[in-house]
């Protein structure tokens, strides 16, 4: 399977669903990031969580999720899009437990509890909705869920699964989400439940099926469902050096002459991706008459 998202109506669209596998997304992160073991399985889960959530997206509009416990891995920041982009990225990326009770991943563990996760929509620089709801596990695919269930006020079953290899390559990273449609009957949604519950743990299943469409049969049943769409996803981050820049002439004349006698230059990192973006002295002095120039214009503007 490659990265993408599937969308389907089950039921005659009492249910729509979304299945997701996100091997290469969260590759991509840990690769920038250089996470361990632990925390790889955090930030994959966010990033997947993330995707899932964005496809609710219209045009433009941004999803950004921040979730802060207290375990070691810190705060956690995703940003995703309905165009199936996603860049995300942890406090701590050198977090790595023992496994939990059960033998997985201690998720809980890194994350810690008690926690809260923020979920803010955003339009260029216009935030349209916020929503904080506390963390009930600190697995993400519950805490997930929950915010849909709170914030959004929809019913749904969000699934979530990061294996890694003994490495600390990606060996698969994956998610879904049912969510109930206005008109579900009781029948289906009970139908849903016992499924769900009788197919055992996502991670098993993702590892598993040979495609998204054998996994959305797995999930809602053969023949129950109508594919809507598959797109691509990828982790993209639309960091340059022209905006970084905006935001050192932000500082004002006096912060970058200090940078350019006291450090000859600027480095900044995005937190992202991991990007470096250096400033030479002849790049400051070019921002900091930018700067002047804009600065005279706006004056002239208002007379």
């Amino acid at each position: 399977m490659s990265d993408q998202l599937l969308t389907a109506l089950a039921f005659d669209g009492q249910l729509r669903v979304l299945v997701l596998d996100a091997t290469g997304v969260v590759q991509e992160a840990v690769n920038r990031h250089k996470t361990w073991h632990t925390a790889t399985a955090v930030l994959g889960r966010t990033l997947v969580g993330t995707l899932l959530l964005a496809a609710n997206s219209k045009g433009d509009e941004r999803l950004r999720v921040e979730i802060l416990g207290t375990g070691p891995v810190g705060r956690i920041i995703a940003e995703g899009d309905a165009y199936g982009h996603v860049r995300g990225f942890v406090s701590n990326p050198q977090v790595a437990l023992e496994l939990n009770a059960i033998g997985k991943l201690d998720v809980a563990g890194a994350v810690g509890m008690p926690g809260n996760m923020a979920v803010r929509k955003l339009l260029g620089n216009k935030e349209l909705f916020a929503g904080q709801v506390p963390l009930v596990s600190g697995e993400l695919a519950e805490d997930f869920t929950y915010y849909m269930a709170v914030s959004e006020q929809t019913a749904s079953c969000i699934g979530l699964s990061v294996l890694v290899n003994p490495d600390e390559s990606v060996a698969k990273s994956g998610g879904f989400m049912i969510q109930v449609m206005p008109g579900a009957t009781d029948e289906t949604i009970d139908f849903i439940e016992k499924r769900i519950a009788d197919l055992g743990r996502f991670s098993d299943l993702l590892e598993s099926q040979p495609s998204l469409e054998a996994l959305l049969d797995l999930l809602v049943g053969p023949g129950n469902s109508e594919v809507l769409s598959k797109k691509d996803v990828s982790f993209h981050c639309g960091c340059s050096k022209e905006a970084y820049g905006h935001g050192i002439q932000s500082l004002g004349r006096k912060e970058i002459q200090a940078m350019i006698d006291e450090d000859g230059g600027a480095e900044v990192v995005c937190h992202y991706c991991e990007n470096h973006y250096d400033y030479s002295v002849q790049d400051l002095e070019a921002i900091i008459t930018a700067g002047e120039a804009a600065g005279q214009q706006a004056e002239t503007e208002e007379v």
